[in-house]
């Protein structure tokens, strides 16, 4: 009878401990799991999505109302020369952001931006010579959508451009200052997803990505349409008018992603939210959370564009929601690039240790597996020295994650690996490339030397080498044995 006691009060308080446990809280208020104790040895460097957003809607980043077809290209290649010193790996670039396309699509006129008018063929297809220049660098290229934006307006004096045959005037609303597909139409969500299929099943997109506009925030659209008449036509179980928008939300999410994984289940889907959940859940009536839990969305990178210590929406709290919530979702962050050197931001926006300071918080966090600028302009303009920093912090090439759906063989590990000649030699097999790691001595964190379809590699540092590879999916075999340079 005692030992019985004895076992059971043992097993409280091996309970009490869990529980104890389980409720601790880090700094940002957020529970996370401890890491284990860091292993002695050869420590390989993380995996790394590096990006950049890059803006069309009114041509903010490219082409900048330049509308000669040699001029766009030698404006988008000098743009991607750049990112390939820089590491930079992926760029999400914007194909749909004012209900209209980069590409000849059967739903969208051009985009304005490209020849100055909606709707006119620039006469090459744009988004072909997009995608091919940025894998021609090994960059990837994710095609960004705005998934309900037709146009903007200062008022109502200002008309609306015109819609696309194919458009139905009554699948749109038109705010004061923003027109957009209405979000509660079941017609709407299937021009969404059938949009997303086009572009997939046309391009050799590696990504289809939803910037952080669902609903109109109100504070910018203006004096905005009731949609009261939806509510009561199709909101039937909803409790709220505010449960009924995130549910439409949450079809549209679910379609877009049902449709890449049926089309072309190599494609990653990504979001990026506004920082704080709040406002996503309440003024946009995005439940990104959610669409993490479900596995909806392959990526979430949230718009973290505040700075560290700021009062209302501070850039380490929100990491560390973001941290805990992310669920099956890769997490890579956003960082507010365009911040630095502009004078009308605070002050830690004025000195380049900001984002040092930013990405060695991400660091810490071992489920963040990338960074993002936004955005492109900003990394050329090069304020106050803001690139030549993130040129420091990327000194080396990284490998980007694997995220999403396998769709290709996993990679056969690298071969015969030797030195010979101050020349690094391998044999590999299958379409795979290879990543040469570099360790000064084995008990130190390792760096990237290079990222290869070659099978050698000159070499000068003493030291170790191991060779791995990857593939399509950037799924990356066992690395090699270590050879020894002396």
């Amino acid at each position: 009878m005692m030992m019985k006691r004895n076992a059971t009060y043992a097993i409280l308080l091996l309970c009490f401990t869990a529980l104890l446990f389980s409720c601790s809280k880090d700094s940002d208020i957020t529970a996370e799991p401890i890491d284990p104790p860091i292993e002695e040895g050869p420590l390989f460097p993380r995996k790394e999505m590096r990006a950049v957003w890059m803006t069309t809607a009114w041509g903010l980043d490219w082409p900048q109302s330049v509308y000669s077809e040699n001029a766009q290209k030698a404006q988008y290649i000098a743009y991607l020369d750049k990112f390939k010193t820089l590491n930079i790996n992926t760029i999400y670039f914007q194909v749909k952001g004012m209900g209209d396309a980069f590409f000849n699509s059967a739903y969208e006129p051009w985009s304005a931006a490209i020849t100055g008018t909606r709707g006119k063929d620039p006469g090459y297809d744009v988004l072909k010579f997009l995608i091919d220049e940025a894998h021609a660098r090994d960059i990837e290229f994710h095609a960004w959508m705005n998934p309900y934006r037709i146009g903007t307006r200062a008022g109502v004096a200002q008309p609306y451009p015109a819609l696309h045959p194919t458009i139905d005037p009554d699948w749109v609303i038109s705010h004061e200052k923003i027109q957009i597909y209405n979000p509660a139409l079941p017609e709407v969500r299937q021009r969404l997803s059938d949009i997303v299929k086009e572009i997939i099943s046309k391009y050799d997109v590696d990504g289809i990505h939803f910037d952080d506009y669902f609903y109109p925030d109100p504070s910018s659209a203006g004096t905005m349409i009731s949609d009261e008449q939806d509510f009561a036509l199709y909101g039937l179980g909803e409790k709220t008018i505010g449960d009924f928008r995130r549910t439409n939300v949450d079809k549209a999410i679910k379609a877009v992603y049902d449709v890449i994984v049926l089309t072309k289940p190599g494609v990653a889907f990504s979001v990026s939210p506004a920082p704080s959940n709040a406002y996503n859940m309440n003024t946009l009536y995005a439940n990104v959370t959610k669409w993490c839990q479900e596995g909806w969305v392959d990526i979430v990178i949230p718009q973290l564009y505040q700075e560290i210590g700021n009062t209302t929406n501070d850039f380490k709290t929100n990491l560390g929601f973001w941290h805990q919530y992310n669920y099956k979702a890769a997490l890579v962050i956003g960082h507010g690039f365009y911040k630095f050197g502009d004078a009308t931001n605070p002050i830690a926006f004025q000195s380049t240790a900001e984002l040092q300071k930013q990405i060695d918080l991400t660091k810490t966090r071992k489920k963040v597996v990338g960074n993002a600028m936004y955005s492109a302009k900003y990394v050329i303009d090069n304020r106050i020295g803001i690139t030549d920093k993130l040129a420091e912090i990327y000194k080396y090439p990284a490998v980007r994650p694997f995220v999403g759906r396998a769709v290709t063989a996993l990679p056969t590990e690298a071969q015969n690996v030797k030195i010979e000649d101050d020349v690094l030699k391998w044999t590999i097999s299958g379409d795979v490339k290879s990543v040469v790691y570099y360790f000064e001595n084995l008990k130190t964190a390792g760096e990237v030397v290079a990222i290869t379809k070659e099978n050698n590699q000159l070499i000068s540092k003493n030291g170790f080498y191991s060779v791995a590879t990857f593939n399509q999916d950037n799924q990356e075999s066992k690395p090699s044995p270590f050879v020894e340079k002396k």
